[in-house]
């Protein structure tokens, strides 16, 4: 695992935008984006990707403190193939140093209720369920968690 490289995802590298769209799209089905989504995304939240050599492990977002409590939100996403090797927790670190540079008061995770795997990392990592929701219109359950 040491040689995981996390990289920023700018809003002019068109690669970097594809890679962090591939692993988004295929965690979050439901909240998949198109390019320009992403790019967008990219000018409000820090989007990182993660890779082995040249192989894509995973991507992460953290949404800036905001709020009275100075809610930051970190996101890390890997892909199947590559779980249980601790690039999660190397992507989740590395978004929670960062969140907690930005002044975060408090951080929360957001994940799809069908992604197991994504619930019970946050759960072994100290995150709480705070709330379930379904958006409108949808029928996707979602899930925001809270680091105790």
């Amino acid at each position: 695992m040491t040689d995981l490289r996390i990289e920023l995802v700018e809003p002019d590298a068109e690669r970097a935008l594809q890679d962090w769209r591939h692993v988004h799209n295929l965690i979050v089905p439901p909240a998949a984006m198109d390019l320009d989504e992403v790019r967008e995304r990219s000018g409000r939240n820090r989007l990182e990707n993660a890779y082995l050599g040249d192989a894509l492990v995973g991507c992460s977002t953290v949404r800036p403190p905001a709020g009275e409590d100075a809610v930051a939100t970190v996101i890390a996403r890997v892909l199947p193939r590559f779980r249980r090797q601790g690039h999660g927790t190397a992507l989740y670190a590395n978004g929670l140093a960062r969140a907690r540079a930005l002044g975060a008061g408090a951080v929360e995770t957001v994940l799809l209720a069908a992604n197991t795997d994504g619930v019970r990392f946050a759960e072994g990592r100290g995150f709480v369920e705070t709330e379930r929701y379904v958006l409108d219109g949808e029928s996707d359950l979602w899930i925001t968690m809270r680091l105790a």
